[in-house]
């Protein structure tokens, strides 16, 4: 048995389209914002925060992207561009701690919100990633005032992670890791 091919055919053409759909919702957008393609997209209305982790197949290895990307977004979705791919996806962590991700595909040219994002941080609860969160929007204040060049590199951005986990890698960490325990 054959497995169809993808339909889009690039991670990019998913991307485009996940900015296009956020757009007209208000948000403000940035794919890949410093070109080493860390972040796929950024989006940002006001002070909320979200990221869009997109690919045309494999959507496990963008479920442990967007779960790494965690800490920087207020929300974080996955992006996948089969419909079968984002249910299957949509399913299996329904019950999971990865439920706060969203799960989106793109159907007759417009994005398909099977699940919606949710915050990683639940009310009334310390978030011990603001500190971080609070960096990331300072930088989106500089790129958005142009004091920050398009393409420079946030390499910075992650290793930043890395030290605030006193040096683990992020598969080491626990994936309730500021949502239920502290860091």
């Amino acid at each position: 048995m054959t497995t169809p091919r993808a339909r889009w055919p690039n991670e990019q053409a998913l991307v485009e389209e996940g900015a296009r759909y956020l757009e007209e919702l208000g948000y403000r957008t940035w794919p890949n914002p410093d070109g080493t393609d860390y972040f796929d997209l950024v989006a940002r209305k006001g002070s909320e925060v979200g990221l869009v982790e997109a690919k045309v197949a494999d959507s496990r290895t963008v479920l442990a992207q967007a779960l790494t990307r965690r800490v920087w977004g207020d929300w974080v979705v996955v992006l996948v561009g089969s419909r079968r791919s984002a249910e299957r996806l949509e399913t299996r962590t329904r019950t999971t701690r990865a439920a706060p991700v969203g799960v989106w595909t793109v159907q007759d040219g417009r994005v398909r919100v099977l699940r919606p994002a949710r915050s990683w941080v639940v009310p009334g609860e310390p978030d011990p990633y603001a500190e971080l969160r609070e960096r990331f929007r300072r930088i989106l204040d500089a790129l958005e005032a142009g004091d920050l060049p398009a393409g420079l590199s946030w390499s910075s951005v992650p290793g930043s992670v890395r030290r605030a986990s006193h040096g683990r890698k992020f598969k080491e960490w626990r994936l309730d890791e500021g949502h239920l325990a502290g860091p």
